[in-house]
């Protein structure tokens, strides 16, 4: 491991105070995690950053499959840190609120992963469409392709909204798109391939078939619910084998649309009228649960006479 050196990293300092700020106690676990994880490996890299960037020339033709891991967690300098930093602190608090903690650091690991195996994939056609093998040699390293990737789905799960890009407000739909441009011409060093892989890999998540193979993959760990759609416990019965499983009653079968002032009505009619039949109407039929309501309602000339009959009766 190699300790960084040298003059104060302004970039390191600034993330570390915004992040108290918000404060630990705030921070869902796996985003804390991914955030002490980049600071440490900014601080202790594992090698140099010429050794953990990925490229189609590193990936792909010397077989340094550990890049793939490598190179999302390690930053070229303290701003680079920063900014990724602080935008994984705030798209990890909100999605990992929504998808539960397992299934975002499950989301983050195959992320990883995959943006790297994209990202060669995009760079080797460029090779090909443009027939300049310099693209082989383009090395890439840093978290941002993991964030777009979560913007996109961040933008999935909270439609609707509107992002401000360089000071145009832009809906949330489009805004990953409009960042990928902006940054590319704002910083052209940046890895504009990297930024497009990571969208690419966000879209297979949330409209293409990536989402129902991670979830086929983590069948067999109970703990792996359709994350977006948690399970509604009120929907189903669960029990021990032989348990007869049925949806039950629901709430308008008890209330039949009933306000709660008109369910107090209904309930002191049923009761007077309970009385003035004598329960022989009911004697031989389960009543509804809930708020019933009685049958053909009689007259009163009819209720006067039953109330003869039955003086005469006793």
């Amino acid at each position: 491991m190699q300790r960084r050196q040298g003059r104060v990293n302004a970039g390191l300092l600034l993330l570390l105070y915004q992040i108290s700020q918000v404060g630990l106690q705030n921070i869902p676990s796996v985003t804390l995690g991914v955030l002490a994880l980049n600071i440490f490996l900014f601080l202790n890299p594992v090698r140099p950053l010429p050794e953990v960037c990925i490229s189609v020339n590193e990936g792909f033709y010397r077989r340094n499959w550990q890049r793939l891991l490598l190179s999302p967690v390690h930053h070229a300098d303290d701003w680079h840190l920063y900014y990724n930093m602080i935008s994984m602190l705030w798209k990890g608090i909100m999605l990992e609120k929504k998808l539960k903690s397992i299934w975002f650091a499950y989301i983050i690991a195959v992320f990883s992963v995959l943006i790297g195996v994209v990202y060669m994939v995009l760079e080797f056609m460029l090779v090909k469409i443009l027939d300049d093998p310099s693209y082989e040699m383009n090395c890439a390293v840093g978290f941002s392709g993991v964030l777009f990737a979560l913007k996109v789905l961040n933008n999935h799960y909270n439609p609707g909204r509107v992002s401000s890009v360089l000071g145009l407000q832009i809906p949330s739909k489009y805004a990953c798109w409009v960042e990928l441009v902006a940054i590319h011409l704002i910083s052209p060093g940046t890895s504009f391939a990297g930024h497009l892989a990571g969208i690419l890999v966000g879209l297979m998540y949330t409209m293409g078939p990536l989402k129902n193979i991670m979830k086929a993959c983590a069948g067999g760990i109970s703990s792996f619910t359709d994350p977006a759609r948690p399970r509604d416990y009120y929907s189903e019965y669960y029990g021990y084998p032989g348990y007869q499983y049925r949806t039950p009653r629901s709430y308008y079968d008890y209330t039949g649309g009933l306000t709660e002032e008109e369910q107090l009505e209904r309930a002191v009619l049923n009761s007077l009228n309970e009385r003035d039949f004598g329960g022989a109407t009911y004697t031989n039929e389960r009543r509804p649960y809930g708020f019933w309501f009685p049958p053909e309602q009689h007259s009163e000339e009819e209720r006067r006479r039953q109330r003869l009959r039955r003086f005469e009766r006793q």
